[in-house]
């Protein structure tokens, strides 16, 4: 376990239906599970109030601002100065997410790419990280990232990754973190577990995309963050690193990554739920 004491659930969605119906109970659970830091993540700017009643009554969970590749046609006029305004809430910590989604197409491409420069311009302005969802889309999400780093340097994670070997080594050449989610159990994710083997150990984060992916043993459940120790064990075991070594490391990842957050303090957090 890391020297604070506790792992963290670099992604998840708290205000999503299979959550927010019993959020306290989800909390707790997680918190048992040594889960002491959780990160809710903004799809709609329409949802970003519900991300705000979530931050502000848990001192451990912070948040994003952002809108999903999904979500880009029908939130199209995004603003960079929205953003930047949005973000300016103590508790909200990264830019996102953003990225691009070829599986679904639920969005004309265009407006994804527009999104996701527009996201990537104000975590620049920011100085927060961007939160990248990619699917089949590995090279406009290369170009687009390279083009955007080559006007001024930012930071970011690309989350649940499931790309190819090319675009994490791209990604970590550029200075982003990746984030393993509890695909990496399912027992056909076989290219995944390989390119998992090769992250650095510093440049590597754990997730659960809660509700969604639940891992092994879980699977067919609603994912919570609870779950994101069970992934955790499975990465460890399959990167031949003591569990302890992984949660340490991608715990002091995620406060190096997301430089906002004053660590929670566990103690005083417990003393005042207990």
């Amino acid at each position: 376990m890391s020297h604070y004491g506790y792992i963290v659930d670099s992604h998840c969605h708290l205000n999503y239906k299979g959550l927010i119906e019993q959020q306290d109970d989800v909390i707790q659970r997680a918190r048992h599970a040594g889960v002491g830091c959780m990160l809710s993540i903004n799809t709609k700017l329409r949802e970003y109030d519900q991300i705000i009643d979530i931050i502000d009554k848990y001192d451990d969970i912070f948040g994003t601002v952002g809108i999903h590749p999904h979500e880009a046609e029908s939130e199209p006029d995004v603003a960079v100065a929205a953003l930047i305004e949005k973000s300016e809430h103590q508790k909200i910590v990264g830019i996102g997410e953003t990225g691009l989604d070829y599986y679904y197409d639920n969005a004309p491409r265009d407006m994804q790419r527009a999104n996701f420069r527009a996201h990537i311009n104000a975590a620049r302005d920011t100085g927060l990280p961007v939160i990248v969802h990619t699917r089949d889309a590995d090279d406009d999400c290369l170009e687009i990232l390279g083009e955007e780093m080559s006007k001024g340097a930012f930071t970011g994670v690309i989350h649940c990754f499931t790309a190819s070997q090319r675009l994490a080594d791209a990604c970590l050449d550029m200075g982003l973190y990746i984030s393993i989610s509890g695909i990496v159990t399912f027992k056909n994710a076989h290219s995944l577990q390989a390119t998992a083997k090769t992250i650095p150990l510093d440049r590597l984060l754990i997730e659960t995309d809660a509700p969604f992916l639940a891992p092994v043993p879980h699977r067919g459940k609603t994912g919570e963050p609870a779950f994101v120790a069970d992934t955790a064990h499975f990465l460890a075991d399959l990167r031949g690193e003591p569990f302890e070594t992984l949660g340490e490391s991608t715990t002091e990842n995620f406060f190096r990554l997301f430089s906002k957050i004053t660590p929670p303090n566990i103690a005083a957090r417990s003393k005042q739920t207990s």
